[in-house]
């Protein structure tokens, strides 16, 4: 007698799960290898979980269907294998109602990657996007003081059972930042897993609801922050923020290595020059290149990474630092024009982005 894999199914569909009250067949138990050699028959049974109580009963009852409705000459003792269903991890992102998140970064501090990431933030949210903007510099955060909001501190209110950190609010930009919940006065002086914490805190504990963008300035160079970041969240991209002397771009580099490298495998979006030139306010038309001439726009273009503008060193963007009036307020100035433009080269390389590229994966922690 020839036997078919539908034959032994269909003796399978005899055994009733005690506990479930169903065939195993139905229920999915049957693994999809069934082996036929001559008179001997071979297939997995798939259980939850490796130590399941009715592990032997079922393989006992399967043993008998086998041999009462395939055949009784049927080889089937001692070829019955037990494999653990895959358990599928079901874990929701972080931030379901956030579309983009964009980390902001640099290799070194100095670059004036704050200064830039709130500009953008202001200019994003001018043009009608919800934006989010989130200070993952733990030690020196200094995006309260560009936003004016130093005095500002968040509320927590309870929503679906949870406590949630409300962000403050200013020029259409929802804003969090560790410097809301310590005196500006006091030095952070915090061991990483305390740092990395705060941050987590910030990111998943926060009422942020929907935005098209959540930018986070991240603190310059390369740390246990920028780890945190990768494996907390799914990062649509990075922008890099360098300026053009040597040493900057050298860190830069760095940067855009952390991120494309195959551990992280987050996509750079694009590099923007900052202090690409120097423009005194009495003579606006002049251009003194103090740090190098066009290194950031050479960086990108040898690494083939799109350059999403460049900026000039001018007062001005000091002084609305500095007065928490962002530069990117001011459209009639070449400065604001400039945000406006780089705003519009970051949505552009986030759409293209989505578009080409699947969805960013969080980086896993491996212990061993």
């Amino acid at each position: 007698m020839n036997y078919y894999p539908t034959l032994i199914t269909d003796a399978l569909k005899h055994v009733v799960h005690p506990a479930k009250n169903k065939d195993i067949v139905s229920l999915g138990m049957v693994e999809d290898d069934i082996r036929i050699n001559g008179k001997e028959i071979s297939f997995s049974l798939i259980f939850d979980r490796a130590n399941d109580p009715l592990i032997s009963k079922i393989k006992k009852a399967s043993v008998m269907a086998i041999k009462k409705y395939v055949g009784e000459e049927a080889q089937i003792e001692g070829n019955i294998y037990v494999k653990v269903k895959k358990r599928e991890i079901n874990q929701k992102p972080l931030l379901p109602d956030v579309k983009n998140v964009i980390a902001v970064a640099s290799g070194k501090g100095g670059v004036g990657k704050s200064t830039v990431t709130a500009s953008l933030a202001v200019s994003l949210a001018q043009m009608g996007y919800k934006v989010g903007l989130l200070d993952a510099d733990i030690f020196g955060p200094s995006i309260p003081k560009m936003f004016g909001t130093e005095d500002a501190r968040p509320v927590v209110e309870k929503y679906d059972g949870k406590e949630r950190i409300i962000p403050v609010e200013k020029y259409g930009v929802k804003l969090l930042s560790i410097g809301y919940f310590v005196d500006p006065e006091d030095a952070l002086v915090w061991r990483g897993a305390m740092a990395t914490n705060a941050l987590k805190q910030l990111l998943g504990d926060a009422k942020w609801d929907d935005l098209d963008y959540l930018l986070i300035d991240m603190p310059p160079g390369t740390s246990d922050v920028h780890l945190t970041v990768v494996q907390t969240i799914a990062l649509t991209g990075a922008v890099i923020v360098t300026t053009p002397q040597e040493v900057a771009l050298a860190d830069a580099r760095k940067g855009i290595s952390m991120f494309t490298g195959k551990q992280v495998a987050v996509p750079v979006l694009g590099l923007i020059e900052n202090m690409a030139w120097f423009t005194p306010a009495e003579l606006p038309d002049n251009k003194y290149y103090i740090f190098g001439k066009d290194g950031g726009k050479k960086l990108s273009e040898k690494l083939g990474v799109p350059l999403l503008g460049q900026l000039p060193l001018v007062q001005s963007i000091r002084e609305g630092g500095d007065d928490g009036q962002p530069m990117a307020l001011n459209k009639d100035s070449i400065t604001g024009s400039s945000f406006d433009s780089i705003a519009r080269e970051v949505i552009s390389a986030v759409n293209k982005r989505n578009e080409d590229l699947p969805p960013t994966k969080i980086v896993q922690v491996k212990r061993g």
